[in-house]
């Protein structure tokens, strides 16, 4: 049976690693819908407020698939450290969805950007929802800290980096796996944006991580895995302009290039650990 948590209603609870499984359901005033979010709480949890990695997935994800096949909830559980999943998109009856029934646009497909263009406006706010949003509701209501990291995978990774490059000072540590790292020449990007944020290609600017990176006000060091089998890495995620992007900037990142690796949850099980490490140090300090 569901427990209610003020605002927030479990929908399930499962035990691992000594800590705490949680999902829940809440209203989001920003999306205008029900929304599902993930958060694994580490045993620490039980004790003091821990900090949290907040997690955003890719394409055609939920907030389940990394919590059920990245294998990260053990190393968690050993640092002391919480994992929040956020869903990839608003849903609902009466949340518009792709007019195509593509999977790259719409329903799992937000992008993590606010749009500006009808119909889309009213409800795909994911940035704000991600940002500002869903980080209140947890440290209100759950033993979560305002200590934030902040990861993703491929429109995930996108999201976060421009979630960390547009507001200096919310997050303490930053990585991705396998980004969309300059959507605004990205096919998926380019589809998303001109719906989201309109044709006008200057607004788009503001949500492509190559050209935050530029005028960046925080210059938080930046870890990157890209598998090179990826069959996506040339045309949508395009690592090199993000290296090139950071060494004109002057801007710290380690840029992982593995070979035989590809775009799937096999790839991000295989370095996860190194991108938790990583943000621990930073969140655990």
């Amino acid at each position: 049976m569901a427990r209610g948590f003020g605002s927030l209603e479990e929908v399930t609870a499962n035990r691992c690693f000594g800590g705490w499984h949680r999902r829940f359901r809440h209203y989001s005033p920003a999306l205008r819908c029900d929304m599902v979010f993930a958060v694994y709480l580490p045993p620490q949890a039980a004790d003091h407020k821990v900090p949290a990695l907040y997690w955003l997935s890719g394409l055609t994800c939920t907030d389940e698939n990394f919590m059920q096949k990245a294998g990260a909830l053990r190393v968690a559980a050993a640092l002391g450290m919480a994992i929040v999943a956020a869903d990839t998109s608003p849903r609902g009856a009466d949340v518009p969805g792709d007019p195509e029934g593509c999977w790259d646009f719409g329903h799992a497909a937000g992008f993590y950007v606010d749009a500006t263009q009808a119909p889309w406006a009213e409800h795909y706010r994911m940035h704000e929802y991600v940002v500002h949003e869903l980080p209140a509701l947890v440290e209100e209501m759950l033993p979560i800290s305002a200590r934030r990291g902040i990861s993703g995978h491929s429109m995930g990774g996108h999201g976060a980096l421009v979630c960390a490059l547009r507001n200096p000072g919310r997050y303490c540590s930053l990585s991705a796996l396998a980004p969309i790292s300059h959507p605004i020449t990205s096919p998926w990007g380019r589809k998303a944006f001109s719906r989201y944020l309109g044709e006008d290609q200057g607004a788009w600017r503001a949500w492509d991580a190559c050209e935050l990176i530029a005028a960046a006000a925080e210059r938080l060091p930046l870890l990157v895995d890209q598998g090179e089998a990826d069959g996506f890495l040339d045309t949508q995620l395009q690592p090199e302009r993000l290296r090139q992007a950071c060494a004109a900037a002057e801007h710290p990142l380690t840029l992982r290039l593995h070979p035989g690796y590809d775009h799937s949850y096999y790839f991000i099980a295989s370095f996860i650990e190194d991108h938790l490490r990583h943000h621990a140090a930073a969140l655990l300090a």
